[in-house]
C-alpha cells in the first residue's frame, strides 16, 4: 500500500481480509503538527485517528503503552495503564482494570471524553505541556472539571509551575473571570491569586448567578473585598492636599488655599470615576495640570511632591486577593 494513503499526523490505515486485520503504523507524527482531531470521516472503516502525542512508539513515559483509550470522537490514545493507575485513586474513573491478563495490544477502553479534553488530561498526568495544541479555554476548563471523576488530584496536577497551571495562568489575561471561577470552585488558591489581578477592570455588576454559584461565597467575598479595598485605599491616599509652605510676600496662607481647593475638586472627580485598575498615568493626568495655574514656585514644588507621593502609595496597594 502506498504511503500516501494515510495522513501522517495521526491516522492509521487498516487493511482487512478474510483472515486478519492489520494496522500499518506510519512515521511517528510531530507533536506540533496539530491536536487530535475528529474532522476526518469516522464512517470510513479504513481510517483510524491516533493522537499525535500518545501514539504507538511514543516516548512520553518510561513504560510502554499497554492500553488504548478511545475518545468520544474516535481518536486513539496509546498509554500505560500503570501510569494512569498511579495518578488516579479510582482506576481512572473505573475505566482501567487494576490487572490485565489479556494481550496488552487488545486492551481497549472507550471514554466519554472528547479527544481534545482527553488530550489535556493525559498531558497533565504525564506532566507535559499541551500548549502547542492551542486548546481554547472551554476545553481546558472541561478537562479540569473531568479530573475529579477520574480520581485525579487537582492540587498535584495543577500545582504551581506545573504545565497545566502555567497554561491556565497564561489564559488569565484574556479570560480572567473563567479562570478565577475555575480556581475558586476547586479552592486552587495559588491559581486564583495571580488571576485576580487581571480582574481589577472587571465590573462586579456583570457577575451572573451561574458564575457566582461556581465561585462560591469565599472567593466572591475575596474578589469584592479586593475591589472595595483598593477604592478605599485610593480615597485615603488622595485625602490630604499638598503641604503648605511658609508664607512669602507673594504667597501667603490665603493664596495657598487656592491649591487646596483645586486639589479637593480634582481628587473628588478622580475618585468618583476611578476603578480598581486606575493607572498611574491617569492620576498624573488628573493632578499634574493643577500646577499650570500656580504662580508660586514653592506651591508648584509642593504639588509635584504630593502627586509623586500619591503615585508611590497607589503603586504599592495590594492588587490581588
Amino acid at each position: 500500500m502506498d504511503s500516501t494513503d494515510w495522513d501522517p499526523l495521526y491516522q492509521f490505515v487498516v487493511e482487512s481480509n478474510d483472515d486478519c486485520t492489520k494496522i500499518q503504523v506510519p512515521t511517528p507524527p510531530r507533536s506540533h503538527d496539530g491536536s487530535p482531531s475528529s474532522d476526518s470521516d469516522h464512517g470510513d472503516p479504513d481510517v483510524v485517528n491516533v493522537s499525535s502525542t500518545f501514539f504507538p512508539g511514543a516516548r512520553v513515559h518510561s513504560l510502554p503503552p499497554d492500553l488504548i483509550l478511545i475518545s468520544s470522537d474516535f481518536v486513539f490514545f496509546y498509554v500505560s495503564s500503570s501510569t494512569l493507575l498511579e495518578a488516579s485513586n479510582n482506576g481512572f474513573g473505573n475505566l482501567v482494570p487494576k490487572s490485565n491478563t489479556e494481550d496488552p495490544e487488545q486492551q481497549v477502553v472507550r471514554t466519554e471524553l472528547h479527544s481534545n479534553v482527553l488530550n489535556v488530561v493525559l498531558h497533565a498526568i504525564h506532566h507535559i505541556s499541551s500548549a502547542h495544541y492551542n486548546h481554547d479555554i472551554e476545553t481546558l476548563i472541561t478537562a479540569v472539571d473531568a479530573m475529579p471523576s477520574l480520581g485525579l488530584a487537582l492540587r498535584r496536577l495543577l500545582a504551581p509551575q506545573s504545565p497545566l497551571f502555567s497554561l491556565l495562568l497564561g489564559q488569565a489575561p484574556l479570560y480572567p473571570i473563567q479562570v478565577y471561577a475555575l480556581a475558586s470552585r476547586y479552592d486552587l488558591h495559588d491559581l486564583a491569586v495571580p488571576t485576580s489581578g487581571h480582574l481589577l477592570s472587571y465590573s462586579l455588576h456583570q457577575l451572573d448567578d451561574t458564575t457566582a454559584e461556581l465561585m462560591g461565597p469565599i472567593y466572591i467575598k475575596r474578589l469584592f473585598f479586593l475591589h472595595f479595598g483598593r477604592m478605599e485605599a485610593l480615597k485615603r491616599i488622595l485625602l490630604n492636599p499638598p503641604h503648605p509652605h511658609a508664607p512669602t510676600p507673594s504667597c501667603d496662607f490665603t493664596e495657598q488655599k487656592k491649591i487646596t481647593r483645586a486639589w479637593a475638586l480634582a481628587t473628588a472627580y478622580l475618585a468618583w470615576d476611578a476603578r480598581p485598575d486606575l493607572s498611574i498615568s491617569s492620576i498624573e493626568s488628573a493632578l499634574g495640570p493643577l500646577g499650570e495655574h500656580l504662580n508660586c514656585n514653592l506651591c508648584k514644588q509642593s504639588l509635584k511632591e504630593r502627586v509623586q507621593d500619591v503615585v508611590v502609595q497607589w503603586s504599592v496597594v495590594r492588587r490581588t486577593i
